[in-house]
């Protein structure tokens, strides 16, 4: 059949929707916020496209064009704008009142228009500009969007004609095309594609924006923020992008030279400060180069009158904040305000306690480099051809920096985060027995008989068997790893729970759940038995030997369970972190880099590489990661009486744990 709809105009105000419009029951197409795109577009265009309407009770049925109409609608109620009130007339194509495939010819107009092609749309947007001589603010206007939004579509529509030819074309991915959009100039981007596909092969998205970052420095980076007003005061040519944070500095060889210029003065800064007998800088710390250099570290001091009285200032303040940080209903932004008092407080202090010795400082120099975004300076470093041995002389070290770093001294466990620790690794065994339900089954039964059947003491006191489920106390429950969690929860919803009702007598219960399957019953059991589970740390095999091999069987590797992060980070000090990095899992480098920064963000680093580690570490750093832990808490680890936690306040670092 083929139709044939007159053409006429009718006013908006005699517009109705039609019960068979296919999207009629769904509302949110029409929400505001849904057709705003197509409001703006018809505000400046006009209706380009007619509406199919049909007679319905003496008003205009719209039975295609819903959200055209919706549209309308809007433009008549929003009176910023003009041209548009209930008797403005648009154009409609009128379907016979006795045509019966009205919900065919609906749902035609709505699924066969194909959407178009994302090159399509980059490159129509970029005719709108060279072409009709539009700006992104008026295109915005047009299609009701953002200029942040126009301009990203620009900016792939402007990239070079080849390269869009060959995305078209299906040689390279939309992905990778987009990729040369991050350098705006489309002679570079013209030369970086015949580079990388002159022999052929796979072209991948990060080989072109590796390849496009030779070709100078986009002025959001790092870098090229710290050096873009120096840069551009000696005339650096900068390739504008049509978004600012995408222009780059094209000058390379002039970008390098001024940051060179700008980590030497922070290097010279820092020698006349600290009394050094070099200075030096490197864009990028090279640890390859650095192996050969040796590092000499500050000793202690006799301090002054004026420094003790300062140092006994701090300790008192310091005591009074490590309380105010104990508050479990402190904001966040109060407690990193805390934390970085905390730091810059513990520094002022080592300051006031340690000095490097004249001996050191003649042969010794700093060399600031540029990591994580910011100046970092490496003190203390002794040139390969100064390193000599000094016999006793205070704080000096003849190693080099690959060698073994110094000893941090033994990392210890408070009481309070001992404790802690006991009820982390209580959760994590209740996942594993949640997880073993049938060997969980027989240690449940074997202990409730045994206790009344043998004579003696109880066979073990790892679990309750009084049908009462154990209060789990911690000071930060809210922050730990939900690991051990999330597992016992998914044993929880795998619980057959059909049986337990309350509104059904106990007799009623009682037999439901005797017509369970024993697997069922050996979850229910070990769901049970799992919230009994007491604190401790990992089991003496000579005091509980049925725990002990029942830990074993379940859970060989606590890792499985549970995860170290912030929240355990957070109470260790900087020195423990350096030392669990550098000595713990083969981060030797990574810790000596971090030596210069905040324990803030040696927290946040450890955090990133437990959660997930990171793609560049070797098998031996992956196992390590994978599995450490605080030994005591490993079940093959170390029993809970040979870790024995210190008292609530440990001694001071020594002096070679604060040089780490």
């Amino acid at each position: 059949m083929t139709a044939s709809f007159a053409p006429l105009t009718v006013a908006i105000g005699d517009l109705v929707p039609h019960p068979a419009n296919v999207r009629s029951n769904a509302p949110e197409t029409y929400d505001p916020e849904n057709i705003a795109y197509l409001k703006a577009s018809i505000a400046v265009l006009g209706l380009l496209q007619p509406l199919l309407v049909q007679k319905l009770d003496g008003k205009y049925a719209v039975l295609a064009g819903g959200r055209r109409h919706a549209a309308l609608k809007e433009l008549i109620a929003d009176k910023a704008t003009k041209g548009f009130t209930a008797k403005t007339k648009v154009d409609c194509r009128l379907v016979p009142e006795e045509c019966d495939v009205t919900t065919a010819l609906s749902l035609a107009e709505n699924i066969t228009q194909a959407p178009m092609n994302a090159i399509d749309e980059f490159e129509a947007f970029a005719r709108m500009m060279e072409v009709d001589g539009q700006t992104p603010e008026t295109i915005a206007k047009t299609f009701g969007t953002t200029v942040a939004a126009v301009k990203g579509r620009l900016r792939y529509g402007l990239i070079h004609p080849d390269i869009r030819a060959a995305a078209r074309g299906k040689v390279i991915t939309l992905d990778t095309m987009k990729a040369f959009a991050e350098h705006p100039s489309q002679e570079a981007q013209r030369e970086v594609f015949e580079a990388l596909t002159k022999d052929g092969g796979y072209l991948q998205a990060y080989t072109v924006r590796q390849a496009l970052k030779s070709r100078g420095v986009q002025v959001s980076d790092d870098i090229g923020a710290f050096v873009r007003e120096d840069y551009e005061a000696r005339g650096g040519a900068v390739a504008a992008d049509l978004l600012e944070e995408h222009s780059v500095l094209e000058d390379a060889a002039l970008v390098e030279t001024i940051l060179l210029e700008k980590l030497g003065a922070a290097a010279e800064e820092a020698r006349i400060k600290l009394g050094f007998a070099w200075a030096d800088a490197m864009v990028r710390y090279d640890y390859a180069t650095m192996a050969d250099y040796g590092r000499v570290y500050p000793g202690p001091i006799e301090p002054d009158e004026a420094a003790q009285k300062r140092i006994d200032e701090i300790t008192a303040e310091l005591e009074k904040l490590q309380l105010e940080m104990e508050d479990e209903g402190l904001e966040d932004g109060a407690y990193n305000a805390l934390y970085e008092r905390v730091d810059a407080l513990e520094e002022e202090a080592r300051d006031l306690q340690e000095a490097y010795s004249a001996e050191d400082l003649a042969r010794s120099g700093v060399i600031a480099s540029w990591q994580g975004g910011q100046v970092t300076l490496h003190v203390g470093l002794v040139r390969p051809e100064d390193t000599v041995k000094v016999e006793g002389a205070r704080g000096s070290s003849v190693n080099p920096t690959g060698e073994e770093a110094p000893d941090a001294g033994e990392i210890t466990y408070p009481a309070s985060l001992a404790e802690d620790l006991k009820t982390e690794r209580a959760m994590a065994l209740g996942a594993a027995m949640a997880l073993h339900p049938e060997d969980t089954l027989d240690l449940t039964l074997f202990k409730l008989v045994s206790d009344v059947l043998a004579s003696g003491m109880s066979v073990t006191q790892a679990i309750k068997i009084d049908a009462r489920k154990e209060y789990r106390s911690h000071a930060k429950m809210d922050e730990i790893d939900e690991t051990s969690l999330e597992q016992v929860a998914a044993a929880y919803e795998a619980l057959d729970l059909s049986w337990l009702d309350d509104a059904r007598a106990p007799a009623d219960q009682f037999a439901a759940f005797r017509a369970l399957e024993a697997g069922e019953k050996a979850k229910l059991v070990a769901y049970a038995t799992a919230s009994t589970t007491q604190s401790c740390f990992a089991r003496d095999r000579q005091r509980d030997s049925l725990m002990h091999a029942f830990e074993i069987e379940i859970m060989p590797d606590i890792r499985a369970h549970w995860t170290p992060n912030a929240a355990l980070f957070n109470r260790f000090k900087k020195a423990w972190l350096l030392k669990i990095l550098g000595e713990d899992l083969g981060l030797a480098q990574e810790a000596v880099t971090l030596a210069s920064s905040s324990k803030k963000e040696i927290v946040a680093f450890c955090d990133k590489l437990f959660a997930e580690p990171f793609a560049t570490l070797t098998d031996a750093q992956r196992a390590a990661v994978a599995a450490w832990c605080p030994p005591m808490m490993q079940t093959a680890g170390v029993a809970c009486d040979e870790a024995e936690p210190t008292a609530e306040n440990p001694e001071p670092e020594s002096e070679v744990a604060q040089a780490a």
